[in-house]
Formats: C-alpha cells, sequence, structure tokens
C-alpha cells in the first residue's frame, strides 16, 4: 500500500478543512505491469504536454504552485491531472482505501495523524484478512506498507504498537467494550519513499487531492469543473473498507 495526504494536521489556524489520506493498494503479482502501464503514461504526456519522465508529478503544485512547470499552459496541467485519473482508473487490480477526517468540529487536542493512520491502517489489515481487495488473493496475504515521507517515526511508532494493543470497539452484536484486534497482516516497518522518486506515491497523491477537491475545491479546480474528477477515480475504491459509504470513504 502507497500512501499519501492531502490537506494537514493541524487544528489550530490550519488553512484546511480536511485531512485526507489515501492508500493504494496492488498485489505484488501485478506490480510489474502496473509500473508499466504509469511509465506508458508518463511517456505519453511528455509527447502530449511536455511534462517529463522524471519531473514529479504532485497534483496540488501541478495547479497552484508548478515551478519550472508553468511553461506548460495551466489547462494543459488540469489536462494532466484527469488523465492521470483515467490512467489509474483503467488498472482493474488498483485498489483505492481513503480516510477523511473533517477538522472542523474537532477539538484542539484531536490527534488528527494518530486516528487518520490508524484508521487507515486497520482497514488495510481487514481488508487482507478477508481477501477483498481486487486482483489476486491468497489465504495468507501479507501486506507492507510504502508512505510518503511524513512523521517518519510517530508512524513507525504507532504501527508496531498495533502489532500488541490495537482496542476497536465491539459492534453492537457483542454488547459494550472493545477486542484487542492486533495487526496481524501488516509485515514490516513502514517503508519510505521520496514521492519525486516513486510514481505509485505520485498516483497515491493525486487521489487525495482528488478527493480533497471535491470536499473543499479551490477556485481554479471549481471553475473547471475539477472537483468532479474524483469520480473518475469510482472502478478502483475498495468499497469494502466502509460500508457506511457507497465509496468505502471511511469519514471521521
Amino acid at each position: 500500500m502507497y500512501v499519501d495526504e492531502s490537506g494537514d494536521c493541524g487544528l489550530v489556524g490550519s488553512p484546511t478543512d480536511y485531512f485526507v489520506l489515501t492508500g493504494l493498494v496492488i498485489h505484488e503479482l501485478r506490480w510489474q505491469d502496473a509500473l508499466h502501464t504509469l511509465i506508458d503514461f508518463r511517456r505519453g504526456i511528455k509527447s502530449k504536454f511536455g511534462l517529463g519522465v522524471r519531473d514529479e508529478l504532485h497534483a496540488g503544485d501541478l495547479i497552484s504552485r508548478p515551478g519550472k512547470l508553468v511553461a506548460i499552459k495551466k489547462y494543459d496541467r488540469l489536462a494532466i491531472i484527469r488523465e492521470f485519473a483515467d490512467c489509474l482508473a483503467g488498472l482493474a487490480d488498483l485498489n483505492l482505501i481513503t480516510i477523511i477526517v473533517d477538522k472542523t468540529n474537532k477539538a484542539a487536542d484531536y490527534n488528527v495523524f494518530g486516528i487518520a493512520w490508524r484508521a487507515l491502517l486497520q482497514r488495510f489489515e481487514n481488508t487482507l484478512s478477508h481477501r477483498n481487495f481486487r486482483g489476486p488473493a491468497n489465504p495468507d496475504e501479507r501486506g507492507m506498507l510504502f508512505p510518503d515521507h511524513t512523521d517518519d517515526k510517530k508512524l513507525t511508532v504507532l504501527l508496531r504498537k498495533m502489532r500488541h494493543w490495537n482496542p476497536v470497539p465491539h459492534q453492537r452484536q457483542f454488547g459494550p467494550g472493545s477486542r484487542n484486534l492486533t495487526v496481524q497482516r501488516i509485515i514490516e516497518d513502514p517503508n519510505f519513499r521520496d514521492s519525486a522518486h516513486s510514481y505509485f506515491i505520485q498516483a497515491a497523491d493525486l487521489a487525495a487531492y482528488l478527493v480533497y477537491q471535491e470536499l473543499s475545491p479551490n477556485p481554479y479546480m471549481k471553475k473547471k469543473a475539477g472537483h468532479n474528477y474524483c469520480n473518475r477515480l469510482q472502478p478502483i475504491f475498495c468499497t469494502a473498507a466502509s460500508s457506511s459509504d457507497p465509496r468505502g470513504f471511511v469519514r471521521i
């Protein structure tokens, strides 16, 4: 699972109302094919728009802070985002798990980072255990975590802790209390990646950005109907992640 975010974890003085965490899950047996598809896509947009295959495709920066990519017309940069979403949606064995934290109704001491990541790791664990991801599935499936650089130490400590202590509230049919459902299927510590060197992290970034733009679009995305681009990812949303949302979004 490759993970990136949109928005920030801050509550006091934060410029964002939401924190979106998106995990892109691909089975190791499909990884090579998916990589080749992403490489072909990057070669195509290089030919069409001039975005180099080694240029980082960071969705938010592409619209608001393009840097040297300002040489590409803004409507073409928007087209790149649109075509990237369509490329991902065409990968039949790709899966997106999305966590959305609405920060507008949280207390100042609410742990946005910890609660969002714990929810994502729990959904990854549960979906692995029930073999609900699209693509190949083995009865003893395991997963690994490849996040963009974040608060690396804090995330590593969280995952290690969840292997020993992970209280999950009982479902209604089991009565009050909680069960200690420790993480068993996520192996190793998080393997942090620099997004500039990972097409898969850039894909997770795009997905998180498009979810955020649906929730709280910037003026340009709203004007150009880019806030609707999230719907282009519909085929690869992991609906098993949440029974209370038709796209499987986990809303906190």
